[in-house]
């Protein structure tokens, strides 16, 4: 990315941060000189030395320890954001989690849990995060949903309810913020090789006695045609490339990285 797209100056929430898909999003931004706010789950030290690797980028980087499944932290996430770089000029929502069952054995407790953090803690947060982007007329909103946000699989009632409610905010967002410099996109990942995904590839590995490689072509092989997965640094430089100039009129879109998954 040249001089025109650095994020100096700019200050960002990413949710779900420590780890995955939201760990590389953070890394783009931070690289390109963003301040950052990582929010998520881990061991202490380990996080520490997360925010001291991506300080290296230039911005200052904070970490939060909202429970999004919480919806009075979500804002409170927003605030811890304002008050420690004095703005929030892009909002990543990328918190989520994911319960398989039937629907009619659907728990409902869990059908609640799912749809607060990948729904609607992102409208929540989008909530507290607009009035300070209005004040600058400024901002990027990018939803992370996923290609069950197009389509669907058995046994994923709230997952792919909430990833289809994601996509149709993000055009809602995008739509009442259209004549400002705010703009709303959601990323469609597939399957993502993060740490969660090579322990089911190595589980199954050792339960069907075959190779790593093996393994893994097995269980993309029934979704993603490319056979290979994407990694949390594509999704990064997709996330880093719509807070760029270049995507000022890029509005209400979803972008899929999924080897070709939604493609057929």
């Amino acid at each position: 990315m040249g001089k025109e797209m650095t994020l100096k100056g700019k200050s960002a929430i990413v949710t779900g941060s420590t780890s995955g898909i939201g760990l590389g999003i953070a890394r783009a931004l931070a690289a390109q000189g963003a301040s950052v706010m990582l929010n998520g789950f881990g061991d202490a030290a380990a996080i520490e030395a997360l925010r001291k690797e991506l300080a290296s980028g230039g911005g200052k980087i904070a970490y939060s320890a909202a429970d999004l499944t919480k919806p009075e932290a979500v804002a409170g996430l927003v605030e811890s954001c304002i008050k420690e770089f004095g703005t929030v000029d892009i909002l990543v929502n990328n918190a989520g989690m994911q319960h398989v069952a039937p629907v009619d054995k659907f728990p409902l407790e869990m059908w609640d849990k799912v749809i607060q953090l990948n729904l609607s803690s992102c409208f929540q947060a989008i909530r507290a995060a607009l009035p300070d982007m209005k004040k600058r007329n400024w901002g990027r909103i990018i939803n992370i949903a996923s290609a069950h946000g197009i389509v669907a699989s058995v046994e994923k009632a709230a997952y792919v309810a909430s990833k289809h409610g994601l996509i149709g905010l993000t055009k809602v967002v995008a739509l009442e913020t259209a004549k400002s410099g705010i703009t709303c996109n959601a990323i469609c990942p597939g399957w993502v090789l993060t740490p969660l995904v090579q322990k089911q590839i190595d589980a199954l590995a050792e339960r069907k006695g075959i190779s790593g490689e093996a393994a893994k072509i097995d269980l993309l092989s029934e979704k993603q045609p490319s056979h290979e997965f994407a990694t949390p640094e594509q999704i990064g430089g997709l996330a880093a490339f719509l807070c760029s100039p270049a995507a000022d009129q890029i509005r209400g879109s979803s972008f899929s990285i999924d080897g070709g998954w939604t493609a057929q």
